[in-house]
């Protein structure tokens, strides 16, 4: 099984995937490209997505995801968990999860590999992804099903947002989402 791509916080689709998949490892050894959702995650805003970069020292064309470090340029992480709290304070388990994330926003990191595995491995606790038995077969990707998103009413269903939007909004039965199955 070929590991995915270390990311920050990416879509639920991404993620669906990779419990489709079986394998919940990451790759730092892959070529960074700005393609990629190595550094930036998409969240829902009341008044609509925003997307939250981590600023990199200068990063090289020929860097791997492992060689990235992350800048303190701009009080990132401040802006990061205020975004957050703005986007899922109301939903119905942000402060049931804010313990866990917060000290990734509070706490230095240096190498952005490092912080990425740690918040993929909060994810996959949170959801109960590590005891997902492994599929003996090849499976085609999870189609996402539209769940309930806080600004919903306002706004209708956003796909393509951070994992953190499912895990916020749905909880532990986040993962049935991941899974393809009906709530």
């Amino acid at each position: 099984m070929t590991p995915f791509t270390s990311a920050y916080l990416p879509p639920v689709e991404w993620y669906a995937a990779m419990v489709a998949s079986g394998c919940h490892d990451l790759d730092r050894r892959c070529r960074y490209s700005r393609q990629r959702n190595v550094n930036r995650c998409t969240i829902l805003m009341p008044d609509g997505p925003q997307t939250l970069t981590i600023p990199l020292v200068a990063e090289s064309t020929h860097a791997t995801v492992g060689d990235l470090r992350i800048s303190d340029h701009g009080r990132w992480r401040a802006h990061h968990w205020n975004a957050l709290q703005t986007a899922y304070g109301k939903s119905p388990f942000f402060e049931y999860y804010a313990d866990d994330f917060r000290p990734f926003y509070t706490d230095h990191w240096t190498c952005l590999a490092d912080f990425n595995e740690a918040l993929h491995a909060t994810v996959c606790r949170l959801l109960d992804i590590t005891t997902l038995p492994r599929p003996t077969t090849a499976q085609a990707p999870v189609a996402i099903q539209p769940y309930y998103q806080v600004f919903m009413q306002r706004i209708g269903f956003k796909p393509g947002m951070s994992i953190v939007d499912l895990l916020f909004n749905m909880g532990p039965e986040g993962i049935f989402i991941l899974l393809g199955r009906e709530l």
